[in-house]
């Protein structure tokens, strides 16, 4: 704790506020719960926050010091800090009150001669004039920016599928199970689904370096574990710290509070294990614990009732297909209740196909150990009460001590197992990664270079309804723990909604696609599979990311091991191994350029980046994914130079090679087209800027949303635009 609070000192020194304020987190999180010295790293916390303009979260953090029992010698300076953040923030009165806290503070203290307390009196005296200034001449109300008007999206809520819209129905089929149909029109844009998820479990994910901090001998790696709440998923800047580990961290006492009652309390202790195991054990016992064991005991038990097809998905699944009698509606669907209706419950959970007959033997041991060292820690720790009592029935709440062997699991614990295991098994196809829009590469520059990152697993139990397609018909956004599904494409009324698990037509060959896909215990007959597989239409990949001839450049026939030119006149053969390791050659020098722009060498990786695409214009084809690559990294460096114009062509024609592998009205080529955005506005183009934005909108409003983070940007950056003196306006 001590080698991050004094690091985070030096990062704080050289005005790296964002990297002190993460460091004063870790500080926070190995110190004692309580501790004056916790209160000290809450007080620096609050000092970086204040030079970041995060006054509201400084007052907070200002608050934890005092709390947690900040030194009394030193309170002077962080009220008087207090007082700053109230002016800023236009609270008069309450920035007076605090100054004279501060002040009948120096009257109970005595004379102060000491050069510290000389600056603390001048401080004071210039506050009390700033507060008095306001007062005297109060700031005129601002406008809203640009007053933007942010679009109402239409919503009617399904009354038979929680969270869905009534443009939707549930439907079911030997062939293709459970599974979502437009019961009406729907427009491309138009919301399908809004779910939280029943549980949640953040992935630490790869980690990283702080800005500056590479110097030390000591980790200052962060990781998403350190960067967002453990249980909103929202992203921390002044994290609250678990009371009883080091790795959780929470956005506000309040989550923090929530996650401890929900399950933390049972987790805290079992953190190294968990993290051992993997996400998926973690979610497994996650759910059971926020399900309470009454539910789970219910569940588990009706799943052993005398009719086994009555309580196992799959037969239950096959019998309703063989059923003629349909008036029962969605009623006999596994996971609906009594009324028929599909709700995001752990009842649903519970019946999502755990394909337990399909799963190996060595995998299902696999899980099965895992799950019984989950339970077995539980036990040794003393953990079972707690685990058990998380729910108000009598029937348990006093659970019988049986007698048993300390290798034996008491038969509350056996049932959890079986529900955990159950869950192990059902998330390697019902799985759900919660993604993020984050920063990669530099920084420091005007453009921001963004990457989807998974930041947590999750059971969303009617997003998993949705079927797989390498050509999907929506898009899924999150927020938080909160996924949105919206429609990408018009999708007639009678046609089935598809998700995509994760290969897409225009990111794999089919042969790849099907090979991922195994995992889920189905062969894909989407359309895209099927002209691949039974016509001799080539995939986009193959075609697009091929290799040309070195000698003439013209495309290059497939072949297994060597590879023909298409031009006669030329006829060189050359292996397939010799063009795909100098293609490995070429990525590990793009890596070297962007290792050079992290180290602020923007010349040289300029100049590395140009040969690059020099010597990859002379064995892969135009349209080749990786030249796009190296056109986007060009222009991140030009504009971090600030050269846009340069900038402007090389995105450009990254966007050319992005719309030929991924459509024109795809997410891929909206985030490319905002990226376009952001240096055309930087670089005064106003006309180009205007006609950019608009269409940067009409394709992320359908993937994100009207109120995403995307749009609102693109909506700021048009109003400053339009705002631009007219002469200004017709000049560009």
């Amino acid at each position: 704790a001590r080698f991050y609070r004094e690091e985070g000192n030096r990062l704080f020194g050289r005005r790296h506020y964002g990297a002190a304020a993460r460091l004063y987190s870790q500080a926070a999180s190995h110190e004692l719960p309580g501790s004056p010295e916790v209160s000290v790293c809450f007080a620096n916390r609050s000092a970086a926050l204040f030079h970041l303009g995060r006054f509201e979260v400084c007052l907070e953090d200002i608050a934890r010091a005092e709390s947690h029992g900040y030194p009394d010698r030193l309170l002077p300076k962080i009220l008087l800090r207090k007082a700053e953040c109230l002016l800023c923030l236009g609270r008069l009165q309450d920035a007076a009150d605090a100054l004279s806290v501060v002040e009948n503070k120096i009257a109970v203290d005595g004379i102060m001669t000491s050069p510290t307390h000389q600056a603390l009196l001048k401080k004071l005296s210039q506050l009390k004039i700033k507060i008095h200034e306001k007062e005297s001449w109060p700031e005129p109300a601002r406008e809203a920016c640009g007053d933007i008007q942010r679009k109402s999206e239409i919503w009617e809520e399904n009354d038979s599928i929680s969270g869905a819209s009534s443009s939707l129905s549930l439907n079911f089929d030997i062939e293709r199970g459970r599974h979502l149909v437009a019961s009406q029109d729907i427009l491309p844009g138009q919301s399908l689904l809004k779910e939280e998820a029943f549980v949640s479990v953040l992935c630490p994910g790869e980690s990283f370096l702080l800005q500056d901090s590479s110097e030390t001998a000591w980790d200052t790696r962060v990781t998403n574990a350190d960067l967002y709440c453990h249980r909103c998923l929202r992203q921390l800047l002044a994290s609250v710290p678990c009371r009883g580990c080091s790795y959780a961290k929470y956005c506000s006492q309040n989550c923090a509070d929530v996650a401890w009652e929900q399950y933390h309390r049972t987790e805290c202790s079992l953190g190294a294990l968990l993290l051992t195991l993997g996400v998926f054990c973690h979610v497994a016992l996650r759910t059971v614990l926020l399900a309470g064991f009454a539910e789970v005991s219910r569940l588990v038990e009706w799943s052993h009732g005398d009719d086994k097809d009555l309580h196992n998905p799959e037969a239950r699944c096959k019998h309703l297909s063989e059923a003629p009698d349909t008036r029962a509606g969605t009623r006999g669907i596994p996971g609906c209740n009594d009324n028929g209706q599909y709700q995001s419950s752990y009842q649903a959970v519970f019946n999502l196909l755990p394909h337990a007959e399909k799963h190996s033997p060595e995998h299902k041991f696999l899980c099965m150990l895992s799950v019984v060292a989950i339970c077995k820690q539980l036990q040794e720790a003393g953990l079972e009460v707690a685990v058990l009592n998380q729910e108000s029935s009598e029937k348990w709440s006093r659970p019988k001590i049986c007698e048993k062997t300390s290798d034996e699991l008491s038969p509350e614990l056996k049932i959890m197992a079986e529900a955990m295991l159950r869950h192990v098994l059902q998330l390697q196809c019902n799985a759900q990664a919660i993604t993020v829009m984050q920063e990669s590469g530099s920084r420091d520059g005007a453009v921001v270079n963004k990457k989807p990152v998974r930041l947590a697993t999750a059971f969303f139990p009617v997003l998993s309804l949705l079927n797989h397609s390498c050509c999907p018909n929506i898009s899924v956004s999150f927020s938080g723990t909160a996924a949105t599904v919206r429609a990408s494409q018009p999708i007639p009324s009678g046609q089935e909604i598809f998700h995509c698990y994760g290969p897409h037509r225009c990111r794999m060959r089919v042969a790849e696609r099907q090979q991922l896909l195994s995992q889920y215990f189905f062969e894909c007959r989407c359309q895209a599979c099927l002209d691949e597989l039974e016509s001799d239409v080539k995939s986009v990949v193959s075609v697009r990311n091929s290799f040309c001839c070195p000698s003439c450049q013209a495309p290059i026939q497939v072949g297994e091991d060597m590879l023909c030119c298409s031009n006669e006149a030329c006829a060189i053969s050359v292996s397939r191994e010799s063009l795909s390791h100098r293609l490995r050659d070429l990525q590990r020098q793009i890596k070297k350029a962007l290792e050079l722009l992290r180290d602020r060498k923007a010349d040289q990786a300029i100049k590395m980046l140009l040969k690059c695409r020099m010597d990859a214009g002379n064995f892969l084809s135009p349209e080749h994914l990786l030249m796009g690559e190296m056109e986007d990294h060009l222009a991140q460096v030009y504009a971090t130079l600030g050269k846009w114009q340069e900038a402007a062509r090389h995105l450009e024609r990254s966007i050319e090679i992005v719309e030929m592998h991924h459509g024109p009205s795809s997410v891929e080529i909206g985030h490319e087209l905002l990226k376009l955005a952001q240096i055309l506005f930087n670089g005064f183009a106003v006309s180009e800027a205007l006609s950019t934005i608009q269409r940067a909108e009409e394709i992320l409003s359908v993937h994100c949303g009207p109120q995403s983070t995307q749009i609102q940007e693109l909506q700021e950056m048009k109003t400053c635009l339009l705002e631009l003196p007219r002469s200004v306006l017709q000049r560009t």
